[in-house]
């Protein structure tokens, strides 16, 4: 029977928020060295726990999910943009195509040949996990931004309250950083962006391009390190196909049929993260056109 209240999830929630406070107040007594890196995993914690949230965790009101999540450490995205963006990246039949899946990390061909040389240098570079690292996060958010503020622009309404609810969860995150001593541009250099680089170490692999939509989605057998950082999220191929499975239930589910998933997805994964680093550190995983789209 599921449960109407997930304890597990509701006490990393608050777990992971005592943490970030405490990091952020240490500043006095730790070093900077370990106080960013920390936070910077905090961080992209939270982030998992908002797409936990997302998905009708940890109870049945998405508007006390929203709440226990509100606060935004990340500082970028609005909670109801990813919210709407990720919900419709779970549509299998379009997974990877540049036009129907907001997550997508292809661009369609015509859109490709159009790039300037530098900017196609940029977007290959993207392409291999040291560039995701490096410069995927600063990429992501100019490109989400110009989308969004273009929308705006446009007359979209739904975005624009988006944005408006973001305000608050930001200024929380801010207020609490001046009250620290905690310099913003700091924060928004040294834990930001590299939680921001965390997550995308879990995107990097979760697809690519195939005619057969359950070839899309990967599964990485990782440690428990990036298993409980991504909440299992590396088991990626068995969250998309039960969604609405809380984060502690999917290493079951995959252990209960661990061959049939595997044979299910192509045998599309890696054994771990480092084994997708010795791969891909400095070589494309995917080409930056998608092969399969010619619009």
């Amino acid at each position: 029977m599921e449960r109407k209240i997930e304890w597990w999830t509701i006490a990393l929630i608050f777990a992971c928020s005592a943490i970030w406070v405490a990091l952020v107040f240490s500043g006095s007594f730790l070093p900077l060295w370990i106080v960013l890196p920390c936070l910077a995993v905090v961080t992209a914690l939270h982030a998992s726990l908002q797409h936990e949230a997302i998905h009708g965790h940890p109870t049945r009101r998405p508007l006390v999910n929203e709440l226990l999540v509100f606060p935004a450490p990340g500082l970028l995205f609005p909670y109801r943009r990813f919210r709407s963006l990720h919900l419709t990246h779970h549509n299998d039949e379009t997974l990877t195509d540049p036009y129907d899946d907001p997550e997508s990390f292809y661009l369609a061909l015509g859109h490709w040949q159009s790039l300037p040389g530098p900017l196609k240098a940029l977007m290959r570079l993207n392409n291999t996990l040291a560039g995701r690292l490096l410069f995927g996060a600063p990429i992501l958010a100019i490109g989400f931004l110009g989308a969004d503020l273009r929308a705006i622009a446009g007359g979209d309404g739904k975005i624009a309250r988006a944005w408006l609810i973001h305000i608050p969860a930001v200024a929380i995150i801010i207020a609490l950083l001046i009250a620290a001593g905690m310099p913003v541009w700091l924060y928004v250099l040294g834990v930001a962006w590299p939680g921001l680089s965390l997550i995308l170490l879990r995107t990097y692999a979760e697809h690519q391009a195939s005619e057969r939509p359950g070839a899309r989605t990967a599964i990485i057998e990782s440690g428990w390190f990036f298993s409980l950082l991504f909440l299992n999220n590396n088991l990626h191929y068995v969250h998309h196909a039960n969604p609405r499975a809380a984060w502690y239930q999917l290493p079951a589910i995959y252990r209960a049929g661990k061959e049939k998933w595997r044979a299910a997805n192509d045998e599309y994964g890696y054994r771990g993260y480092g084994d997708l680093a010795r791969r891909y550190l400095l070589r494309q995983k995917n080409p930056v056109a998608h092969p399969h789209l010619r619009r």
